[in-house]
C-alpha cells in the first residue's frame, strides 16, 4: 500500500465497462513522511475520498481487482482508506 493526496478526478467519456458508476482520482504519492513523492497513480475510489484528502492506496494489480470482484478488468489502483493520522516513532505526521 501507499499514502497518497488526492489531487482531483479523472473523466473518462469511452472506457472499459468496469469503470462505469466508479470514480476516477488523480493521487499525488507521498514519502511515509508525509511529503511528496514526485509521482502520482490513477486509482478508482471506493472510499468516496474527496480533493485534498490523505488516503491509502492499493497499488497491486491483482489485490486491486479482488477488491472491486473483476478478475479480469484492466485496473491496477484502488484508494481504499481515508487517512486520520500519521505517527511514526511518537511523531504525528499527518
Amino acid at each position: 500500500m501507499k499514502i497518497g493526496r488526492v489531487a482531483g478526478t479523472v473523466v473518462s467519456t469511452i472506457n472499459s465497462p468496469v469503470f462505469d458508476g466508479r470514480r476516477l482520482l488523480l493521487v499525488d504519492l507521498l514519502t511515509a513522511t508525509g511529503e511528496p513523492a514526485g509521482g502520482y497513480v490513477i486509482a478508482i475510489d471506493v472510499v468516496d475520498a474527496g480533493p485534498g484528502e490523505t488516503v491509502l492506496v492499493l497499488d497491486e494489480g491483482n489485490s486491486a481487482r479482488q477488491v472491486l470482484e473483476e478478475p479480469n478488468g484492466p485496473v491496477r489502483a484502488v484508494v481504499v482508506g481515508i487517512v486520520d493520522e500519521l505517527t511514526i516513532d511518537g511523531r504525528r505526521l499527518l
